[in-house]
């Protein structure tokens, strides 16, 4: 039972306060006002000002239409959950947008769950208001990858697992199989919280007497179910992620200095500890007299601050992307009210409530605004300011004017090309760095069949393309994309179906091979 009530205000005088004190004895509904404002603001706003998804979305977008298991960087889950979002709506524009805040709402929902078993219901509000005040729940969200893809599932599999390990019944353990299984397709990573929750099952008394019964066995045979696919897969295409992400970690270890990875994470905090000093709880007052049990302190320490500093660490010695973290704070809030929940009074949780509509709109804003200048005041080619519409018209143009059937296929430089693709009536397919390790879904008779469309910035003939194109006609085209920085170029050469063409594409600079 929730035994919390404004400090300084008698429970009877609650109802005088109307709208307010009706939000407060019913934190649903002050909880859905701000999982609408996060849909509205970070939908809409990206929607006006972005020509172009972000990268990683035009990327997701590109391979959700293939439908593929696994791809050489990670699940595609993601993917998948784009492509659904484009059949549905017909529209590359603003869907991408909703899906990313559909799944931080959710976390947002999640958490508050898992808080509310913990704290109760208000004390779990005031966890969530919290969260707008973390980096990683503001404005990277337009940008839809497997990083916010993971954000639900890592807030359920915490839920989940505390309701499971405190005496649920099979529901909880089958329905946490399911979840950790699902969880994985969106990215690996999810792993890193599973092993997490298992040590957790192991080295809590309560927890580990459920695993005398059949239920916890049951889920996980739940989730090995769901998981094998994906192993399998993994196998079949010889680690090609584990590739990826050693590349990767190469990359950002020569590029990104030793405490890189450590300071962003420190700086995305900084607005969260910046409105737990705004709203008082960080002030000097008596010790609770109602602590929060011992169990679920230890239990939200672990698995809600556990990853992160253990990737933290891991980043001193190893390449950590910065966006790697964004699902690993979801219980930051949790954890700041499981220890200073006795300093919140009903001026607090004002005070919490309007600095988290603040962050919201006025973040949002500052996005636009930031976005709009970069592009068109600045001339910052960021890759939402790319002219994604004309791209393709103009790729679908040329190709048309030189083949009388469907394009197919797009490729050449692999970002230019996906956008090329993007918003295509013809839907092609993006042949990934000119590599078919990377891109599966092309084979040499598909290329021979169907032909290409290559695409690549400037004019002049890229050296690892000279082989595709042996005497191809070039056509390039200048693109306005800013009111203040020049039009920008973009090659196209229409490669036509029985040209003659590699019989295999094996490495990674897309040089080709007979």
């Amino acid at each position: 039972m929730d035994r919390w009530v404004p400090a300084g205000l008698p429970a009877p005088g609650l109802s005088s306060l109307s709208v307010w004190s009706g939000l407060l004895r019913q934190p649903w509904h002050l909880l859905a006002l701000l999982c609408l404002a996060q849909i509205l603001c970070w939908t809409v706003v990206p929607a006006l000002v972005d020509p172009a998804p972000p990268g990683d979305v035009v990327e997701g977008f590109m391979w959700g239409r293939e439908w593929v298991l696994l791809t050489y960087k990670h699940p595609q889950l993601p993917g998948w959950l784009l492509e659904t979002s484009h059949l549905l709506t017909g529209s590359f524009r603003w869907p991408q947008y909703l899906l990313a805040q559909l799944t931080i709402s959710a976390t947002f929902i999640l958490v508050y769950l898992l808080a509310r078993d913990m704290l109760g219901q208000s004390r779990a509000l005031a966890a969530v208001l919290l969260m707008p005040s973390v980096y990683f729940f503001g404005w990277p969200t337009p940008q839809f990858n497997h990083d916010y893809a993971q954000m639900p599932f890592w807030a359920a599999i915490c839920w989940l697992l505390w309701r499971a390990g405190r005496g649920g019944g099979p529901g909880w353990w089958l329905a946490l199989g399911l979840v950790s299984g699902v969880g994985l397709y969106a990215k690996f990573s999810t792993g890193l919280l599973l092993a997490f929750g298992a040590l957790w099952l192991l080295s809590d008394a309560r927890a580990r007497s459920r695993l005398a019964t059949p239920w916890p066995w049951l889920g996980l045979a739940v989730f090995l179910a769901v998981a094998t696919p994906l192993a399998v897969e993994l196998y079949r295409i010889d680690f090609l992620p584990l590739t990826y992400f050693a590349g990767r970690d190469e990359w950002v270890t020569e590029h990104r200095a030793r405490l890189y990875y450590a300071g962003v994470q420190m700086a995305g905090l900084s607005g969260f500890l910046l409105v737990l000093a705004i709203s008082g709880l960080l002030r000097h007052s008596p010790a609770p007299q109602e602590p929060v049990e011992r169990g679920s302190r230890v239990y939200l320490m672990w698995m809600g601050l556990g990853p992160a500093a253990l990737v933290m660490v891991a980043s001193l010695f190893t390449g950590t992307g910065e966006a790697w973290g964004a699902p690993m704070y979801n219980l930051v809030g949790v954890v700041a009210l499981a220890f200073l929940s006795h300093r919140l009074g009903a001026t607090e949780m004002r005070k919490l409530t309007i600095c988290a509509f603040i962050c919201i709109i006025g973040m949002s804003g500052a996005y636009a605004a930031i976005r709009w200048t970069d592009c068109n005041v600045r001339g910052r080619m960021d890759a939402v300011c790319w002219p994604a519409r004309p791209i393709s018209d103009e790729a679908e143009a040329v190709w048309h004017a030189a083949v009388p059937g469907r394009l197919d296929i797009v490729g050449g430089d692999t970002n230019l090309a996906m956008l090329a693709g993007l918003n295509a009536y013809d839907k092609p397919s993006i042949f990934t760095d000119l590599d078919m390790r990377f891109a599966p879904w092309i084979t040499p008779k598909r290329l021979h069949d169907h032909g290409m469309l290559m695409v690549w910035p400037g004019s002049r003939v890229p050296p690892q393309l000279h082989a595709w194109l042996d005497n191809i006609q070039v056509k390039t085209v200048l693109f306005n994309w800013s009111q203040e920085a020049p039009p920008v170029a973009i090659s196209f050469a229409a490669i036509p179906p029985g040209a003659r063409l590699p019989v295999a594409v094996d490495g990674p600079t897309g040089q080709p091979h007979s």
